[in-house]
């Protein structure tokens, strides 16, 4: 089967997946572009720890007070459509039975007739804010890298739910492929990361060719990059840095560049940081562990 198909499931969850909270956002900003409704909620009992994700209490509408447990859900278009539709996965990261978790949901997909996964995630990198946020898009499915033009990760390591979830709904012979944004990891602060959030969206949209809403993410993406710039402005050594791996990602990204430039560069790049360990670029989208 070439492609996802039409009925693809898109997935983000909170936590270790979610860098700059740019892939629950994005899941968000499609949610609150449609119109969904709930398929299945797991039973939080069963795969949260309270004592790490606890229930919150707040005031509903008419002003009761109610708790408000972590949860996963999947949700569906309210509406059929001609094209490609994009159905929901989203929640907080399990503590435990990862994978009785994965099966509940990849039961409930093949019964919904599923036809491709996407798994989204961001994560913090060595690269700078003022370039575009690199998205690595990838698939351990053969047929979807041909048809899709992906790339096959090479880490290996811990992982998180979205590789536990990728690898069952394969093993059930659902396509699956992943996106993750590299957001600077020197922007912690500034969370969320509207920037990471549209990469993100703009990948998901030409991978699945289902229309995907923005809302006002670009304008949102601006003023992030710009209260960055303006707190740089006031840190030599923080725009010093800036300028580090903007030389860095623009050597990466240059027509000419070949593996012996890359190598030059990065060590230029260890003289210039002594050689300390964790202060050398990592390639945008490569090595992290959370595929």
């Amino acid at each position: 089967m070439d492609g996802l198909g039409r009925r693809v499931l898109v997935a983000a969850f909170d936590g270790w997946n979610d860098a700059g909270e740019a892939a629950s956002s994005a899941i968000t900003q499609l949610r609150e572009g449609g119109s969904y409704e709930t398929v299945f909620s797991v039973d939080p009992e069963l795969y949260f720890d309270y004592q790490y994700t606890r229930p919150h209490i707040a005031a509903d509408g008419d002003g009761r007070r109610t708790l408000r447990w972590p949860e996963a859900t999947l949700l569906r278009p309210a509406q059929a459509t001609r094209g490609t539709q994009l159905w929901l996965l989203t929640g907080v990261e399990p503590a435990r039975a990862w994978q009785a978790f994965s099966s509940e949901f990849i039961d409930i997909a093949l019964r919904e007739d599923i036809t491709g996964f996407v798994a989204i995630g961001s994560m913090m990198s060595d690269v700078p804010h003022t370039r575009p946020i690199s998205v690595f898009s990838g698939s351990d499915n053969e047929n979807l890298r041909t048809a899709l033009e992906l790339e096959r990760s090479t880490y290996e390591g811990p992982v998180g739910i979205l590789s536990v979830l990728g690898d069952a709904a394969e093993r059930a012979g659902i396509p699956t492929a992943s996106l993750w944004a590299s957001v600077p990891h020197y922007v912690a602060g500034h969370t969320p990361s509207p920037k990471a959030t549209l990469a993100l969206l703009d990948r998901l949209e030409d991978l699945t060719g289902a229309p995907v809403p923005r809302g006002d993410l670009a304008t949102e993406a601006a003023a992030w990059e710009a209260s960055i710039d303006a707190a740089a402005a006031d840190d030599e050594e923080m725009t010093e840095y800036i300028h580090q791996l903007e030389r860095t990602r623009d050597t990466w990204d240059s027509p000419e560049a070949s593996g012996d430039a890359i190598a030059q560069e990065f060590e230029r790049y260890l003289r210039r940081t002594d050689g300390k360990p964790g202060d050398g670029p990592s390639k945008p989208g490569r090595d992290d562990p959370r595929r």
